[in-house]
């Protein structure tokens, strides 16, 4: 686990784009400029617009908190009211569904002392007709894998007498949470499309299959990846009170008081803590958009929803990009007299392709010449044109890195203030994992450096942001440990 203050000092990426601007204005074509211009105008994330997005994403936090539907973010309540403390002894496994793999793994647990002995996993690939068939195709699928990996249990990994295996499920999908241990599916994505699922509750359809095939285990915790990651980070740090994936999609979970959850209130709940899944990807208010993003949401499966994910995410920053080279080479001659088909294809430039564009330190710009052949089929592009698209990638790069920091700091800041000032006086964690964060360094920097300038050299001093990298399939081991029928409950 790595970790990075927010107030510490970064790699100048504003100066190295500042660097490369000159160099664009004083190249580019006269055509493409205005484009240019005007996207650095609509991108940009000066710091009074990211107070309101912080401050809007605050407000939106409460309101959802207090009733359902009242906001974009649903708030949704994960009835995790035990984490891992460290205490936690046994053998204990996961099952990690959320797209075309998924993952089994076990985990041997020692106390304090020795916290994780030793651990296990095993990824498996979804053939496509299971992806595409039954309930009962998929979970059996599912558990015939899971039993053969229980089957090769052995060396550091012991089972208590007079135990039953307990399992963490993590299931990333859209799910209403009726309890640590069930959940009922509110539709498939991710390609997904089997059939007789939705409205069930999936941990009894995975009882169901276990059950069908002999299989003696039971679901302790029902979590979704980005509370599992925030377990399984908790588990090392207790000062973890926030985790966020910044992946192919986006998400963030908190820790959140049980007296500030009005619509809880009717439970009856013991005044502790819980972890509240934000699912901020559908925030909207105040975000910087340009026509290439209205133009690419009207387009998508889910038009008008996840505006912040399509915004922040790593689905989507290279299909922003590329709509932007596509005007810029129809309406100029950024690749001169010829527009490649390629680049009219939806999806074909992927984040991966403008970090690598953006790292490429080269005078002649050689990575991105590469890219533009071997990706979109430009065959020749001048230096002026490879300069106007780490540029262009450098906008949408910045204004998502910078939204997604104005997103921490709102999580953050509405805590703060929630408790009078006890979550930012002192050291505060937050857990991040997703390759977006963990791979692309300049989208890191933008994040980073925003939340310091919203929260303040004073505040941000005490922020730390850990890479927990895979965290939600160890978290959700630990969370089928601190929920386990063969412990007393202690809240959070």
């Amino acid at each position: 686990m790595s970790a990075t203050a927010v107030g510490s000092p970064f790699p100048a990426a504003a100066a190295v784009a500042q660097h490369r601007r000159r160099a664009v204005q004083a190249r580019c074509s006269v055509v493409a400029a205005p484009i240019l211009d005007d996207l650095r105008l609509r991108c940009a994330t000066p710091l009074p617009l990211l107070r309101h997005v912080a401050d809007a994403m605050a407000a939106d936090m409460r309101a959802g908190l207090a009733a359902d539907g009242a906001a974009e973010l649903k708030m949704i309540p994960s009835y995790v009211y035990s984490l891992p403390t460290g205490d936690e002894t046994g053998l204990f496994y996961a099952l990690d569904l959320g797209g075309t793999n998924f993952r089994v793994l076990r985990v041997q647990l020692g106390g304090k002392d020795r916290r994780v002995i030793d651990s296990e996993s095993e990824q498996v690939s979804i053939p496509k007709d299971i992806m595409h068939g039954t309930t009962e195709e998929l979970f059996d699928f599912i558990v015939a894998r899971l039993s053969r990996f229980v089957a090769t249990e052995g060396g550091n990994f012991r089972l208590q007498e007079g135990r039953k295996r307990e399992i963490g499920f993590t299931f990333s999908f859209p799910v209403k949470q009726t309890s640590i241990d069930s959940g009922i599916l509110i539709k498939w994505t991710k390609g997904f499309a089997v059939s007789g699922t939705a409205g069930k509750d999936v941990v009894a359809c995975l009882n169901a299959a276990m059950e069908r095939q002999g299989l003696d285990m039971r679901v302790s915790a029902l979590v979704n990846d980005t509370v599992g990651t925030l377990a399984g980070a908790h588990y090392w740090d207790e000062d973890v009170m926030v985790a966020v994936i910044l992946g192919t999609g986006t998400n963030a979970c908190y820790i959140e008081r049980t007296d500030s959850i009005p619509k809880l209130q009717h439970l009856g709940l013991v005044t502790g803590n819980t972890i509240i899944n934000t699912e901020w990807g559908a925030f909207s208010d105040g975000l910087p958009l340009t026509e290439f993003d209205r133009d690419m949401d009207a387009e998508s499966i889910n038009p008008g929803e996840q505006i912040f994910e399509k915004t922040i995410s790593g689905m989507y920053l290279g299909e922003i990009v590329r709509r932007v080279l596509a005007k810029m080479a129809q309406e100029s001659d950024l690749f001169g007299h010829s527009f490649a088909d390629k680049l009219a294809e939806p999806f074909v430039l992927r984040t991966p392709h403008l970090c690598a564009m953006q790292q490429d330190g080269s005078r002649d710009l050689g990575e991105v010449e590469l890219i533009l052949r071997d990706v979109i089929g430009v065959n020749r592009s001048s230096l002026a044109a490879r300069r106007v698209i780490v540029e262009v990638s450098d906008c949408i790069v910045k204004r998502g890195g910078r939204l997604a920091g104005a997103g921490i700091a709102g999580i953050l800041q509405k805590m703060e203030s929630d408790s009078s000032g006890l979550v930012l006086g002192r050291r505060t964690a937050v857990a991040m994992d997703g390759g977006l964060y963990e791979n692309y360094p300049q989208y890191r920097s933008y994040m980073t450096e925003a939340m310091a300038e919203l929260l303040g050299p004073q505040d941000s001093a005490h922020v730390v942001v850990e890479h927990t990298k895979d965290g939600s399939g160890i978290g959700a081991a630990l969370l089928a440990a601190a929920n386990s029928k063969y412990v007393a409950k202690s809240s959070t």
